[in-house]
């Protein structure tokens, strides 16, 4: 067995992987410093550059606290997650050998037979946000055969990034530094939208100053609203009214705020006067709002079209290009999964049971665009109607439908029966 690579480090493989548990969670690690609360333009580029040290806590508790209080971006990285989930996967032999197909279907149901398998992807895929994600694999040894039981989510604000930039677990015993996990033991799945460190990769680290923005927007808008948004009540009381009666007025004028009733004399009066309000056509807070979230669609999903109109109109041809954009990104992040997938997960189940040396099955998600298929059933009729060969069981295969005996039968040639008589006329 050769030296092997793993999170940067060389090391030489073994041949039984590490069972203890390594990052227990702790009722501590459920607690917050909500770095949000009085966040402001300094606060946040402290966080930044702490991070940007390899201190990554207060900025993964701000990414925690950003998806928790911006629906709108909430939505938007629960569509590019879920997006990953709804495709089929599946193991696939690393080439088309006797023993290859063997290690693909060992592996392959070792790999299914994972409790909590896609629940994983979904704490791998909290890298699109955050930058990074891990997973720590739990292992048994079963009649001579290792197998993984658990994949179990590690908190990112549990990590910490040394001076070569990998990731290190923070434990009781080492709070500062942290200690290098052990082969084979944590799945790393990294975001690389772009080039740089781990801890800028993130979606959510574009997207800090914006959340702000949109923030303090919504605070002076709630603030306004709460002086301007009701009409001013105005009490009206004669000059001969008694002190009593005057009282009177000002309770009734303070029920109305609240109780929407009071009881008045007939000699006072109460009058509405409606504030000179913005509208919603030329509302600063609300564009500021709807601007900010525009961008964030841009940075997540590529296009707006698909999200955000605002009263905007598009052509269905803008609306097939956005989609385009939309699916591209779902195929680079389900490739990037299925490469940590393959590179992290099932390369170590090929090697405590086959041998370090065996070639590791690939890992794939079954990415299918949908077909017209009412265009395509023109094609294939163009196609026959000129008297081309026609492989019925390709067809079928791509309409999805059950084939006939009689379109079974082939000539000795290959060609149907069609295809012989076009052969003949030619």
């Amino acid at each position: 067995m050769g030296l092997r690579k793993y999170l940067g480090k060389i090391f030489k493989p073994a041949k039984e992987p590490e069972l203890r548990e390594l990052a227990a969670l702790s009722l501590q690690d459920r607690w917050s410093s909500y770095p949000s609360v009085g966040l402001n333009a300094g606060r946040l580029a402290a966080i930044f550059r702490e991070a940007d040290q390899g201190s990554v806590r207060r900025q993964m508790e701000l990414f925690e606290e950003m998806e928790e209080k911006d629906a709108h971006l909430s939505s938007l990285l629960a569509t590019r997650k879920l997006a990953v989930l709804g495709l089929d996967y599946e193991v696939l032999p690393y080439a088309r050998t006797p023993l290859d197909e063997q290690i693909a279907e060992v592996i392959g149901r070792l790999v299914y037979d994972i409790p909590n398998l896609e629940e994983s992807f979904l704490d791998l895929l909290d890298a699109l946000g955050k930058g990074f994600a891990l997973v720590e694999v739990m292992w048994a040894v079963e009649e001579g055969r290792a197998k993984v039981t658990e994949l179990r989510w590690i908190p990112q604000k549990k990590v910490i990034f040394g001076e070569d930039h990998e990731p290190r677990l923070l434990t009781s015993t080492s709070p500062w530094r942290g200690e290098e996990f052990p082969p084979w033991k944590v799945i790393y799945h990294r975001y690389k939208a772009r080039s740089g460190y781990a801890t800028r990769a993130g979606l959510l680290r574009v997207l800090g100053y914006l959340y702000l923005l949109k923030n303090y927007a919504l605070k002076d808008w709630a603030a306004f609203n709460e002086v301007f948004g009701s009409p001013m009540r105005l009490g009206k009381y004669e000059p001969t009214a008694t002190l009593t009666e005057r009282e009177a007025l000002k309770e009734a004028v303070r029920q109305l705020g609240t109780d929407a009733a009071g009881v008045i004399s007939k000699n006072t009066d109460i009058e509405f006067i409606e504030a000179a309000g913005v509208h919603a056509a030329t509302n600063p807070y609300e564009k500021m709002a709807e601007f900010c979230n525009r961008e964030m669609s841009k940075a997540i999903l590529g296009q707006t079209l698909t999200t955000d109109t605002y009263g905007a109109t598009g052509t269905y041809a803008a609306a097939k290009v956005h989609g385009q954009v939309r699916r591209d990104l779902v195929q680079a992040d389900a490739q990037a999964l299925a490469h940590t997938l393959r590179e992290q997960l099932l390369r170590p189940l090929v090697g405590f049971n086959f041998g370090w040396d065996r070639s590791v099955p690939w890992f794939r998600f079954r990415f299918e665009e949908q077909e017209d298929l009412k265009n395509l059933s023109e094609v294939y009729r163009n196609l026959a109607t000129m008297g081309l060969p026609m492989d019925w069981e390709h067809v079928a295969e791509r309409f999805g439908m059950p084939l006939g005996k009689s379109s079974r039968q082939k000539t000795k040639s290959g060609k149907t029966k069609k295809g012989e008589e076009a052969d003949e006329a030619s």
